[in-house]
Parts: C-alpha cells; sequence; structure tokens
C-alpha cells in the first residue's frame, strides 16, 4: 500500500492519529468524514500495512528527572554490513540511547541519547560507547534547549505534492 494507493480520507486520518492518536473512532470518523464502521476498517488496514507503527504518549523527559539530552556522532572503523549491523543491535540494547540513525558521509552514526545527570551519560560516553568494538571516534554536543520536536511527517506538504501530480 504506496501513497499512491492511499485516498485521501486515508491520509485524513494518518494525519488526524498523528497529531492526537488517543481520540475515539467516533471522533476521528467524524474528523474525517465517514461513519464509525469503515472507519475503524481503515485504521485496522493501515495498521496492518505498517503506516501505522504504533501509539505513545509524548513524556516529559525532564518531569521524569533527565536533564541532559546529547547528540553523539559515532564513526566507525569498519563500515561492513556485518559492522554496522553490530553496533545497531548494541544501540539497542543500551537504555540511555533513545534514537540511533545511520548516516551518509563523514560520521557513520547519530545517536540521540537522554540521561538523568552529567556524570550519567559520561559514565555511558567513556565505559560503554567509547569502549564498543569497532567504534573509531565520537563527538558530543549537548543539547541547550529544544526549538521545535514534531514528530511523524508533514501532511500538508505530501498533500501539496499529490495535488501537483494530479
Amino acid at each position: 500500500m504506496g501513497t499512491s494507493k492511499l485516498d485521501e480520507i486515508d491520509r485524513k486520518i494518518l494525519a488526524e492519529l498523528q497529531a492526537d492518536g488517543r481520540m475515539t473512532n467516533v471522533e476521528l470518523a467524524k474528523r474525517v468524514g465517514i461513519s464509525a464502521p469503515p472507519c475503524l476498517r481503515r485504521v485496522r488496514t493501515l495498521e496492518e500495512a505498517g503506516y501505522i507503527r504504533g501509539y505513545h504518549a509524548d513524556v516529559n523527559p525532564r518531569e521524569l528527572g533527565f536533564e541532559v539530552q546529547v547528540f553523539a556522532m559515532v564513526r566507525l572503523h569498519s563500515q561492513a554490513e556485518a559492522d554496522l549491523s553490530a553496533f545497531e543491535a548494541r544501540c539497542r540494547a543500551w537504555p540511555l540511547v533513545r534514537e540511533c540513525h545511520m548516516l551518509n558521509g563523514e560520521i557513520d552514526f547519530v545517536l540521540k541519547c537522554a540521561a538523568p545527570d552529567l556524570s550519567t551519560f559520561q559514565n555511558f560516553l567513556t565505559g560503554e560507547l567509547t569502549a564498543a568494538d569497532n567504534v573509531a571516534s565520537v563527538k558530543t554536543s549537548l543539547v541547550i534547549r529544544c526549538a521545535k520536536d514534531e514528530p511523524g511527517v508533514p501532511f500538508d506538504v505530501l498533500e501539496e505534492r499529490l495535488a501537483k501530480l494530479a
């Protein structure tokens, strides 16, 4: 079910759920202009097709005592697929690593890390990340503040693009 197979109602459902994943099916159906039973069927189909990967609460890390956010730029000695996969598996096992993205270019991975304090992150950095197999170098940047944190995709851009193609 590629983007071309999504109709306008499917895209509206995705946009509404991305903005508020807690709304009831009845409210969602009203917002997208269809009745509740077909709306629920569409949501289930979108879930099964992988367009909807899950639902979650947007928790405030600072309210939970996670005062430190750091981006770590990691360069590896080897970029062989087996080594890349091994590093990705390692990142999935580290609780402080909240996001791991493989990049093209000088840096192999960027990691978004959350820690309760600087000493906890420093212990992770020196005891685990830089000590991990195949890690050549790590450069870190401490987040001072976040100006924007928008999850998902910009549906208005998608709709503009589809309108130009039509």
